[in-house]
C-alpha cells in the first residue's frame, strides 16, 4: 500500500496581518504620546520647584513681623448731639415762670379774680365757672415749696395740653396755714398760669370743686406739632 499524502497548509490571509500591524503601530504611537506628556509634566514640575527655590534663596529666612504699634490716626466720629435734651432745656428756658410779673391788670375785678386772654369773651369764664367743660385732670400743689410747685405746675399744664385735655383743676389751698394767713401759693399760681401760653382762661373753682382753694383752668385746643 502507498502512504497517505501530507496535509495541505492553510493559506495566510494577507488582510489579517495588515490589521494586526496597524493596531501595533497605533498602540506604539499612543505609548509614545503618553510618555511625551509625562516627560513634559515632569519638566514643568522641575521648573516650578526651581522657581520656588530661587525665590526662597533670594529672600532668605522669613520671620513674622511683630504686632504694629502705630497710632490710629483716623478721626473719631463726633459724639451724637443730645437733641431731645437740648430741646427740653430750650423748652424749660422758654417756659420759665417768674414770680415778679404784675398781673393785676390782667385779672377780672370780680370776686374770684378770674383771668381770660385778650380776645376771649367773658362768656368763656362764665361757662367755665358753671362747669360747661368737665374737669379731665387735676393737680394738687398744696403743701409744696415754691420751686417745686412752679416746676410741677409747668410740667402738668404742658403735658395736659399736649394730650388734648381742655379743662383741669389746680388745687392751691386757701393759704390759712401760711404766715399771716396770706394765700402766697395761690397768688403765685395766678402769676404762673397767666405766663403759660397753653392757658386760655381760669376761674376760682365753685364750692363743689374746692372753692377758694382751687382753680379751674381752660387750656387752648391742641394744634399738634
Amino acid at each position: 500500500m502507498s502512504a497517505p499524502p501530507p496535509p495541505k497548509s492553510k493559506p495566510v490571509k494577507v488582510g489579517a496581518l495588515a490589521d494586526l500591524q496597524r493596531v501595533k503601530t497605533e498602540l506604539a504611537a499612543q505609548a509614545a504620546q503618553a510618555a511625551q506628556v509625562a516627560a513634559q509634566q515632569a519638566l514643568d514640575a522641575k521648573r516650578q520647584a526651581a522657581h520656588r527655590n530661587l525665590f526662597q534663596a533670594a529672600v532668605g529666612t522669613v520671620q513674622r513681623l511683630p504686632p504694629s504699634r502705630t497710632a490710629n490716626l483716623q478721626p473719631r466720629p463726633p459724639a451724637p448731639l443730645p437733641q431731645q435734651h437740648l430741646a427740653d432745656e430750650a423748652q424749660a428756658l422758654q417756659e420759665a415762670l417768674s414770680d415778679e410779673v404784675d398781673i393785676t391788670t390782667l385779672l377780672d375785678t370780680d370776686a374770684q379774680l378770674s383771668f381770660r386772654r385778650p380776645g376771649v369773651g367773658p362768656d368763656v369764664t362764665h361757662k367755665l365757672r358753671r362747669g360747661t367743660w368737665a374737669v379731665q385732670r387735676q393737680m394738687d400743689l398744696h403743701g409744696l415749696r415754691t420751686d417745686d410747685a412752679r416746676e410741677a405746675l409747668g410740667a402738668f399744664i404742658r403735658g395736659a395740653h399736649q394730650q388734648g385735655i381742655r379743662c383741669v383743676r389746680v388745687v392751691t389751698g386757701k393759704g390759712l396755714g401760711s404766715p399771716g394767713k396770706a394765700p402766697v401759693l395761690k397768688d403765685k399760681v395766678h402769676k404762673w398760669l397767666v405766663q403759660k401760653s397753653e392757658v386760655l382762661a381760669f376761674v376760682q373753682a365753685p364750692p363743689a370743686h374746692g372753692g377758694a382753694g382751687a382753680l379751674l383752668v381752660l387750656l387752648q385746643p391742641w394744634r399738634g406739632g
